[in-house]
């Protein structure tokens, strides 16, 4: 089973798996923290309440959140295709991908703004701050280990993403073990990719839990 081609294409798939997970959340970030950020600040109790703005974002992402991964796969196909050129391998793989983190990235980001104490923020508005200030050092600089702890969770969903999207040939380790495990009813190819898969989401979440307590400042 694990001959030098499989080998070299297990590695290949490593590479691949985490070259889309990673910069598939680079610009899940890009779109989902600016989202964030701007449901609680619009939000009933956030510092520049607009009951308007926040419904409309809150529906759009409870839609887009409520997509099935395999669907959105194929509905955004022709976005792909014009952004990309084709729709699969791992780098068409991306734009899917980054649509569907990024809802989900919104809404992580703004649980953990709102874990901020009211009265932190009281305490920078009474002193005259701006909103932009509030936002990047006493939200952003307050709440920087749940975010960051929740960025190995919207790491490890989107793996797990990338993963299904081998089902049209998105590559990776989830297109080897459907392709040469699940189609060739070869098991052995299967866990091994599993295992792989596993491994490279403890292995981030260990990274992102050892950094978070880094930079913990309440310890």
């Amino acid at each position: 089973m694990l001959d030098k081609a499989m080998i070299e294409m297990l590695l290949q798939g490593i590479w691949d798996t985490c070259y889309m997970t990673i910069v598939s959340t680079f610009f899940g970030y890009l779109i989902g923290l600016p989202l964030g950020i701007a449901l609680t600040l619009t939000d009933e109790n956030g510092i520049t309440p607009n009951r308007t703005i926040y419904r409309i974002l809150d529906v759009i992402i409870n839609i887009t959140r409520s997509i099935p991964f395999l669907i959105l796969l194929i509905l955004v196909m022709p976005l792909t295709k014009a952004i990309v050129g084709k729709t699969y391998g791992s780098t068409a793989t991306i734009v899917p991908l980054t649509l569907a983190a990024a809802p989900f990235i919104g809404r992580m980001v703004e649980s953990s703004l709102k874990e901020v104490p009211a009265g932190v923020i009281e305490a920078a508005l009474s002193m005259g701050a701006k909103t932009r200030t509030i936002v990047w050092k006493v939200l952003i600089g307050e709440a920087r280990t749940s975010l960051l702890v929740n960025a190995t969770i919207v790491l490890g969903t989107v793996l797990g993403y990338s993963a299904m999207a081998g089902v049209i040939g998105g590559g990776g380790l989830g297109d080897i073990a459907i392709r040469y495990g699940y189609y060739r009813y070869d098991t052995g190819v299967m866990l091994v990719t599993l295992v792989f898969i596993v491994a490279i989401v403890q292995l981030l979440q260990g990274l992102g839990n050892l950094a978070a307590r880094k930079i913990d400042h309440r310890k």
